[in-house]
């Protein structure tokens, strides 16, 4: 963490977790910190953000239970835990929050930089229909274990390239 008080807003919110879930979550916080995400405490989560683009990278929180988000859009070639996610996301956009289709993609909004193809969730389901979901949001990764730790890493350093290319004009 960047400054003392991060590190004690991140410990405090750690500390109610338990050793396992909490070290899972301290290497994903240690690498956003790694890349520059500043932790920011929004009612009951944390949201990293980046100085240089301000997006959203990832968020952590509470709810009936603790979640972990990570906005990924811009990424593909993942697993296919990942792409069951994305599926499951896209569907419940679809069924309960229309506001959160990719409007990018027929010119309606202009919130994302980059082309709109490259920046939003994408599933292709097994009967050849294509959906898809606004990518400037993060998706809950249920169920997380130290085995997706180094796929969400590389989901984490794809989408930040991806950002500091064309959010942060770098």
């Amino acid at each position: 963490m960047k400054t003392k008080k991060q590190e004690e807003l991140i410990n405090n919110y750690l500390s109610e977790m338990g050793s396992e879930t909490g070290s899972l979550y301290r290497e994903i916080i240690c690498y956003l910190s790694e890349l520059g995400y500043n932790p920011v405490k929004q009612k009951s989560s944390i949201s990293f953000k980046h100085d240089l683009h301000n997006k959203q990278m990832a968020k952590i929180g509470r709810g009936k239970t603790h979640f972990f988000s990570l906005r990924f859009s811009a990424c593909r070639g993942y697993s296919q835990r990942i792409a069951d996610i994305v599926s499951a996301a896209i569907s419940k956009v679809t069924a309960n929050n229309p506001h959160r289709l990719a409007r990018c993609l027929t010119a309606e909004c202009n919130f994302c930089q980059g082309e709109a193809s490259t920046h939003v969730y994408t599933h292709t389901y097994p009967s050849g229909e294509t959906k898809t979901s606004c990518g400037a949001y993060a998706i809950k990764i249920p169920n997380m274990t130290s085995d997706d730790i180094p796929e969400i890493k590389q989901l984490i350093k794809e989408e930040h390239d991806y950002l500091m290319k064309h959010e942060a004009g770098g």
